[in-house]
């Protein structure tokens, strides 16, 4: 974990926010890609109606979080949203040894080929078994998709009592102005950064191309069919790992990203 990349003082910078009060907090941070380029970066706990907690793309671990967890209520599920947001999975279940931990195929393998720590995996998302079963309670207030065309291999899921859709790289919102809040560098500082946040905010076409000739170019037949089932679910706020939370109107900024995937989906039926 290079400290280019990831914080050295996450308790000073992060900003612990109750996006939905009683229900959903998170913990959003600096975070740079290639030590460079300004994203930001967050984690997302949310409160089953049972009072058990689901923990999503975790990020550090400190007091202040674990004192927020103890209040929130016991971790049951700690989840990795992709290939990439995975490297705080170890010092999560080791604190919550009882969590059931999931992410995607090839994502354990990784972590081993790249000396972490050893975390067992209850759920790995699969193309041959796109919606494996978690257990009841949690099912009954997420729905998920696993889009396996994404080159992150990415897991999207939908918390329907707050219509929030919680996901890791299918989307950004830049700039990631409250995960540099309390830094004192300006989040769209540096060159690098401007050209990213240029084709990663919501607000231009941008991005759509980013997706449909980047992201997506290998499989973009498999990507429209994970994104026009997502776009089935009833949401209105998106929680990104990058970028700012999009609090209203998230389906409708959904739909103008995806928009060339939606269309291909349709021409697809």
């Amino acid at each position: 974990m290079s400290s280019k990349l990831i914080p050295s003082n996450p308790e000073q910078v992060m900003v612990i926010r109750d996006v939905v009060p009683n229900t959903i907090t998170t913990l959003s941070v600096p975070f740079q890609r290639f030590g460079r380029i300004k994203v930001g970066g967050r984690g997302t706990i949310v409160r089953l109606q049972n009072g058990s907690l689901a923990v999503f793309s975790p990020v550090a671990l400190t007091d202040d979080v674990k004192q927020k967890v103890a209040a929130m209520g016991e971790v049951r599920y700690i989840t990795a949203l992709d290939f990439e947001h995975h490297i705080f999975l170890g010092p999560w279940h080791a604190a919550y040894p009882n969590a059931k931990v999931i992410g995607p195929e090839g994502l354990p393998e990784k972590r081993k080929s790249q000396n972490n720590e050893d975390v067992p995996f209850a759920t790995i998302f699969t193309a041959a078994n796109p919606h494996p079963s978690i257990d009841p309670e949690f099912e009954a207030e997420f729905e998920y998709e696993y889009v396996p065309a994404h080159q992150n291999k990415e897991i999207v899921f939908n918390h329907k009592p707050t219509k929030t859709l919680i996901q890791a790289d299918l989307m950004f919102n830049y700039p990631p102005t409250e995960q540099y809040s309390k830094t004192g560098v300006s989040p769209t500082s540096g060159i690098l950064t401007k050209i990213f946040g240029a084709v990663t905010n919501t607000d231009s076409d941008w991005q759509k191309r980013l997706i449909w000739y980047g992201i997506s170019s290998k499989d973009r037949t498999g990507f429209a069919r994970s994104v026009s089932q997502i776009d089935k679910w009833g949401f209105e706020r998106i929680i990104p790992c990058h970028g700012d939370v999009v609090e209203s109107n998230g389906k409708g900024i959904f739909q103008k990203i995806m928009q060339w995937h939606l269309d291909l989906a349709t021409k697809q039926k």
